[in-house]
């Protein structure tokens, strides 16, 4: 067992205020709430009133810095994980240093989709230990998914919604285990296209797709049905490996904060856990599928709510876009 583990000083989320509801995508796509519920376990998600990604990530920022209890200038790393910046540059964890008001402490962006965050804490545990400079880490994941979204497809627009969720970590003599991957061979099985490689001097006018799906402008696409497979076969292994190496079962955890996806997903891998739903930490109906946003926002609403207390044994696992997936064990 690693006792080179950490402690969550603070934690903080932030939604924007507008909230769209099943009824309110049943005026706009052919669907209702019960379809969406029954299927998803969807009834709102809170959607950007044009508040930028970086605004979100600093808001909830702000508010796990004050529960951590420590000054701004005690930050000494800061990492965002999203897939929605509002720019290529700068980056949004540069935005949110900024909005802070803080300034000349390393900050920087990365990309694991709806895994986001699981990496991120793994890489701030790893910066503290491996730079005596660096003693408190910012962890934020700030998604606005409905830049997007295709609100013509009803399959797909109904499952997704914006919000933010922050960490403040330090070094602590706990237990602590990651347990990190990908399947880069179904890459095409979750896509969001950026910008094609178009300039002024190319003379071919062969597409190189890469076997990349076509996507209407940038708006995601996916295989629902291969990725319900992956997340309900990844979600379990990376929990028993990430357990496995904590040396504990999934049996001895408090409390597990899954990516919040799809509640079926939820449910059918803590049947192929042997786990009771009572062990995970769900509140899709309230948010939606927020991406990397989802495992702090909802392990937020868990403190708040009393379902996850000091000192108990926590595993957040995510898994997405990439194809990748994560699992974290430490002690809150």
């Amino acid at each position: 067992m690693n006792n080179n583990g950490i402690k969550v000083l603070g934690v903080g989320h932030f939604v924007p205020e507008l909230i769209a509801t099943n009824d309110d995508f049943a005026k706009i796509v052919e669907t209702n709430d019960e379809w969406i519920t029954q299927r998803t376990g969807i009834k709102t998600r809170h959607i950007t009133n044009g508040e930028p990604t970086y605004y979100l990530g600093a808001m909830a920022a702000e508010k796990a810095i004050e529960n951590a209890g420590i000054g701004k200038d005690e930050i000494d790393l800061i990492i965002a994980a999203t897939v929605t910046p509002d720019f290529f540059t700068p980056s949004t964890a540069c935005l949110i240093e900024r909005e802070l008001g803080i300034n000349g402490k390393p900050a920087f962006d990365i990309n694991a989709a709806c895994t986001g965050f699981a990496y991120a804490v793994d890489m701030a545990k790893n910066y503290l230990y491996g730079n005596p400079e660096i003693n408190n880490v910012l962890v934020v994941a700030t998604e606005e998914l409905s830049k997007f979204v295709d609100y013509t497809d009803r399959a797909s627009c109904i499952l997704f919604g914006d919000g933010a969720g922050a960490f403040v970590i330090t070094r602590a003599e706990t237990p602590y285990a990651s347990f990190l991957g990908s399947d880069a061979e179904s890459a095409d099985k979750v896509v969001s296209r950026a910008l094609k490689s178009e300039n002024v001097f190319r003379k071919n006018t062969e597409d190189y797709n890469m076997n990349m799906p076509e996507t209407k402008k940038h708006y995601f696409v996916q295989d629902g049905r291969e990725v319900y497979k992956f997340a309900t076969k990844t979600l379990p292994f990376a929990v028993k490996n990430a357990c496995d190496k904590a040396g504990i079962s999934p049996e001895d955890l408090n409390a597990i904060v899954p990516h919040q996806a799809n509640v079926r997903i939820i449910e059918t891998a803590a049947k192929n856990l042997g786990l009771s739903m009572d062990k995970f930490v769900v509140y899709i109906d309230r948010y939606g599928n927020t991406s990397s946003a989802s495992i702090p926002v909802a392990f937020v609403d868990a403190v708040n709510d009393g379902r996850i207390k000091r000192g108990d044994k926590v595993c957040i696992v995510g898994f997405g876009g990439g194809l990748t997936y994560g699992a974290v064990v430490f002690e809150y």
